[in-house]
């Protein structure tokens, strides 16, 4: 039920020591053959689509059997927003914890499963799986993604979990390249951010061309480099992301979408304050050898067969070369915790990872009277290079700490079948999903290896029903499965693979023409949760752990020029076995409430967003009083306010500069959260206030 932009592979490029120039040149010739071309073929509509989310427009959610949120590219580019994870605060039931303020490390979590690294979610680009690892490394710790290459973000909570998987407990995010527009177009813009309490400045500069060079063939290239300091001491950002797509409609039935990414990173990491320093300046860093490397190749390719109205075959294949280091400053001689910041490092280690991953998925969508059937496979091949090196502060001495090979084959099989009934009105779609994933694991330096082999069969269960034209109920069930992950299943400790069922009733309401509200209950049943505990430094089981709430969203458009919005979260956590039984999870505060307004007048847009969070609690043993070094404590509730005016200037027929003046965390306040990664003990400051000037120009 998607269209192109979302079944379209995500976008491509050159090699960071590409210059800009050169791709100005590229521009160039495009344009100049865009020149010589028709205006582009329209193509029926098509009453089949193979994919299962449907376009991200306000129709489809509409009639979407589950809880969903679109973040369309007025509310994603003229909120104020500082990053990507910024944007996404305002979701329902989305927990964000960001560490960089820059946006190269997301830190997303839905209903209150772990946000770090945002691990419990599928994450899509276009379509298309983005972790580094989808089966083996599911956790997000190389984000090819940038704020200005993203045009929608659709948040889809349940319902997808046949579809798109394995991984998709929290549910499916699926970040909407810019799609390719049907005349020549360019856009141009340039975003500086000025951190109030350092000074530091961050610029994002961006390029795009695009549109179709003859009747079939439409190209697109865009450009983003991003460089200069975050918040905070030690932060020094360099960002380059490259890529380009193109869709070839060969004929009336048969259509080819292929893209290339190249996509680099080399940053310095502020990592955590202990908290004495904190209290003092939390916009230092006690953590000097902390810092990351990262470059990512990405291909993807797609056919499309439509031999008529009521069929629709795609097969879609991606691959991606990733190499990803950590570098940390370890305590290996005081006795303490390796990573408490107040420490002096001993040794420096990194922890190259260098990833080869490819995937090929047939899918064949079918109607027939009142059944409309979707059968797909997927077959999905890793092979990871997965070590540790260390380097001796004290001597120079330098040796190799592990290294781990890893390979993965994993096929997916799923179908379902949507029954139409009652001309219409009520939908009900049956599904399942087949997961086979063998991971063969080699421990090289100890000269051992061991396989894991895992079978799950996921069933599913999606109901839509339109009770009448302003109401729409929905209610599904689905379970989902998280393989072991090599960093787990290497480390002591008791994991498992993790499966859960998550369960969702929900109504969307037209109270009036211009007022809509929805309310979701949820609820998910978790098996074998797996966490990883920083004081022991290795991952636990927790258990059985249940998640469940409300979810409730309203949008009024007041009145022409005055928009508003309003949702409002609570989640009730529990830990259902294990020594912590009857504590709340970590990182899962029981209340979220945002709220949004956006009022033109002319050509100004004046935007404003406020989240805010309850406390919550750091591990699993709810700790309330704070330790010594920071590992663990109660967290803080915090409110985050961001706002942004801007203003059009129409400088000709076909050509708009916008002006922008935006300020986040107007309020300053003082968040933080407990470690992350190489730096998981102490406090984890989150951007303080910072101010941005932006322009735009589009032609």
């Amino acid at each position: 039920m998607i269209d192109s932009h979302f079944a379209r592979p995500s976008r491509a490029g050159f090699s960071r020591k590409t210059p800009i120039a050169a791709a100005i040149g590229l521009a160039s010739a495009l344009i100049g053959a865009g020149a010589q071309a028709q205006e582009a073929t329209e193509l029926d509509t098509l009453v089949v689509q193979g994919d299962w989310l449907g376009n991200p427009t306000e129709e489809e959610v509409r009639v979407y059997p589950g809880a969903r949120t679109v973040i369309e590219p007025e509310q994603l580019h003229d909120s104020g927003a500082l990053n990507i994870e910024d944007a996404m605060r305002s979701v329902p039931g989305v927990q964000v914890l960001d560490e960089t303020g820059t946006g190269i490390l997301p830190n997303i979590g839905l209903r209150g499963l772990n946000p770090l690294r945002s691990e419990r979610l599928q994450m899509l680009v276009d379509g298309y799986p983005i972790a580094i690892g989808p089966y083996s490394n599911i956790g997000v710790s190389l984000f090819p993604v940038t704020l200005q290459s993203i045009d929608t973000i659709d948040v889809v909570r349940g319902g997808a979990a046949v579809h798109y998987g394995p991984n998709n407990v929290g549910g499916v995010v699926n970040f909407l390249t810019k799609p390719i527009p049907g005349d020549i177009e360019q856009t141009l813009s340039e975003r500086v951010t000025i951190a109030e309490d350092t000074g530091h400045v961050f610029h994002d500069t961006y390029y795009r061309v695009g549109g179709f060079v003859t009747d079939d063939l439409a190209l697109q290239f865009q450009a983003n480099a991003q460089g200069g300091e975050g918040f905070r001491e030690h932060s020094e950002t360099d960002v380059q992301n490259f890529q380009v797509d193109a869709e070839y409609f060969i004929d009336d039935r048969h259509t080819l979408d292929a893209s290339m990414q190249y996509y680099e990173v080399d940053a310095e990491l502020p990592g955590a304050l202990s908290p004495e320093a904190f209290e003092k300046d939390r916009t230092d860093s006690q953590r000097p050898h902390d810092a990351f490397e990262a470059d990512m190749l990405r291909g993807t390719l797609a056919w499309t067969f439509r031999p008529n109205d009521d069929v629709e075959f795609t097969w879609r294949n991606f691959a991606h070369r990733a190499d990803r280091t950590f570098f940390f400053g370890q305590d290996l001689v005081s006795g303490g915790h390796w990573a408490d910041p107040a420490a002096t490092s001993s040794h420096v280690a990194d922890s190259p990872r260098l990833f080869r991953v490819w995937g090929t998925e047939p899918r064949l969508t079918v109607r027939q009277g009142i059944h409309t059937v979707i059968l797909g496979a997927r077959y999905v091949n890793e092979d990871v290079d997965f070590d540790v090196n260390r380097e001796n502060l004290s001597d120079g001495s330098r040796n190799r700490v592990r290294r781990w090979d890893l390979e993965t084959d994993a096929v997916a099989l799923y179908a379902s079948d949507t029954l139409s009934l009652m001309d219409g009105r009520l939908e009900i779609t049956p599904g399942v999903r087949y997961e086979d994933v063998r991971m063969d694991f080699e421990d090289v330096l100890n000269d051992t290896t061991s396989t894991n082999d895992t079978d799950e069969i996921l069933p599913g269960l999606t109901v839509g029903f339109a009770a009448t034209d302003d109401v729409f109920l929905f209610a599904n069930a689905q379970k989902s499965l998280v393989p072991v992950q090599i960093a787990q299943a290497t480390r002591e400790g008791d994991v498992a693979n993790e499966t859960a069922w998550n369960y969702e009733l929900g109504a969307r309401v037209d109270v009036t023409p211009a007022l809509t509200t929805s309310v979701t209950l949820f609820r998910i049943d978790f098996e074998d949760q797996i966490q990883f505990d920083k004081a022991g430094d290795r991952f636990v089981n927790l258990g059985e752990t249940r998640h469940e709430g409300i979810e409730l969203e309203a949008d009024w458009l007041a009145t022409d020029r005055l928009s508003l919005g309003l949702g409002y979260t609570y989640l009730a956590t529990e830990q259902l076995t294990g020594d912590n039984a009857g504590n709340d999870l970590p990182n899962a505060p029981r209340h979220h409430v945002s709220a949004n307004a956006r009022y033109e007048v002319n050509q100004w847009q004046a935007n404003l967003s406020v989240n805010h969070f309850s406390d919550g609690f750091s591990d699993a043993e709810n700790t309330k009083d704070e330790t010594a070094n920071g590992s663990a404590g109660e967290l803080p509730d915090f409110t985050l306010v961001n706002a942004r005016i801007g203003r059009d200037f129409r400088l000709s027929a076909d050509t708009t500069l916008n002006v922008g003046l935006a300020a986040t965390n107007l309020l300053d306040d003082d968040a933080f959260f407990r470690g992350a990664d190489v730096s998981p003990v102490g406090r984890v400051p989150m951007p303080g206030r910072a101010y941005m000037l932006e322009g735009r120009l589009e032609f």
